[in-house]
């Protein structure tokens, strides 16, 4: 009996035995697979936080008196100068987003540089309150607007005097007295050369949204109208005396005038295709078109046909108002031309430095 009891008491061990191992082995397998499971995640996952943007507020004063117009609260950083100025709209309906002109320093002057209204408000932004100085720029047009106002004028104006509206000459003298072919081809050219204008705005030059002062319209429109009303005047006049070379110099001019114009409408194509957008220079370059070659030696080849169109209808006319139009125009194209050249300079390779800026080799 003693024996039997002796089997069962080691029986029991046996069991106890089997239950720990198999305690042990169900613990090893449990942190095996944890170890499995944690190993594709190297790294604790991150903690979400909520970022809050800053906004800040805008205080628009007016430059001359520092009289508080507006104020322009919850501004994004990223929100650009034209998004304030239309929100000053909103707030004061009778300034226009064109009509305010927006300074970081007070000045009273409507001259001079203002802030572009591409510029982020966290570009200019030294606090959180943020204070700008408004100057009225006066009522403003569209660049559209104005060439078309420019170049549509002197067409109509040039037409008056050609078919010699009563009350211009005098009535017997304009039906009497024959008109030299000169007459005609200078009316072809100068409605030809403002048609191309007038069809080069509408479809051809890409202008920016944006705008110039009513008055510079007034005194573009007031230059070329008083001007086409004055040559147009002697040309067509009964009593006008045609050039002392005769027809020799009236084709020669005539045909170097196509050849400007055509030169001038190629480049303006050319200059608009070969444009970067975004970029404020565009820098003109030779294509397989013959007319395109004269940007190898001029920076402004458009400028350059502008003048010889002008120059050419000057010696087929042989008429001084026209000459003086045209010296006028050479001095206001190579102003114009110069300023493009010390920007290609700074903008471009040495290879502008070997160019003139609008009259190859001189100028």
């Amino acid at each position: 009996m003693f024996a039997k009891q002796k089997a069962c008491v080691q029986a029991h061990k046996k069991n106890v035995k089997a239950g720990v191992a198999h305690s042990n082995e169900q613990k090893s397998f449990l942190a095996l697979s944890q170890f499995v499971l944690s190993a594709a995640q190297l790294r604790s996952p991150p903690v979400l936080r909520h970022s809050k943007i800053p906004c800040y507020e805008v205080e628009i004063l007016d430059a001359q008196s520092r009289k508080q117009i507006c104020v322009v609260d919850k501004v994004h950083p990223l929100s650009t100068l034209l998004d304030i100025k239309h929100r000053v709209h909103q707030a004061c309906p009778e300034w226009y987003p064109s009509r305010i002109g927006l300074r970081q320093e007070r000045i009273t002057s409507i001259e001079g540089p203002f802030l572009r209204d591409t510029i982020s408000i966290q570009d200019v932004a030294v606090s959180s309150i943020v204070t700008l100085y408004f100057t009225d720029l006066g009522q403003q047009v569209s660049w559209t607007t104005v060439f078309l106002s420019e170049y549509s004028g002197p067409l109509l104006i040039y037409l008056l005097f050609y078919v010699r509206v009563s009350g211009i000459y005098d009535t017997e003298e304009s039906y009497e007295t024959f008109r030299h072919p000169v007459v005609h081809l200078s009316c072809f050219c100068h409605c030809l050369h403002y048609l191309r204008y007038l069809l080069e705005t509408l479809f051809v030059h890409k202008f920016s949204a944006g705008h110039t002062p009513l008055k510079n319209m007034i005194k573009g429109c007031a230059f070329y109208w008083g001007f086409t009303s004055c040559f147009a005047y002697y040309i067509n006049h009964p009593r006008y005396t045609p050039p002392s070379f005769g027809n020799r110099q009236v084709t020669l001019a005539l045909v170097a005038f196509l050849v400007c114009e055509a030169g001038n409408h190629i480049m303006n194509v050319a200059l608009v295709h070969q444009s970067v957008p975004g970029s404020r220079a565009c820098f003109p370059s030779p294509t397989y078109n013959p007319f395109t070659w004269l940007s190898l030696f001029v920076t402004c080849p458009n400028y350059t046909y502008e003048i010889g169109s002008w120059v050419s209808f000057t010696i087929m006319t042989q008429t001084l108002p026209v000459g003086v139009f045209a010296s006028l125009m050479i001095i206001q194209m190579a102003q114009w031309a110069k300023r493009k050249h010390r920007i290609y300079q700074r903008k471009s390779n040495h290879a502008v430095y070997r160019k003139s800026a609008i009259i190859p080799f001189l100028l």
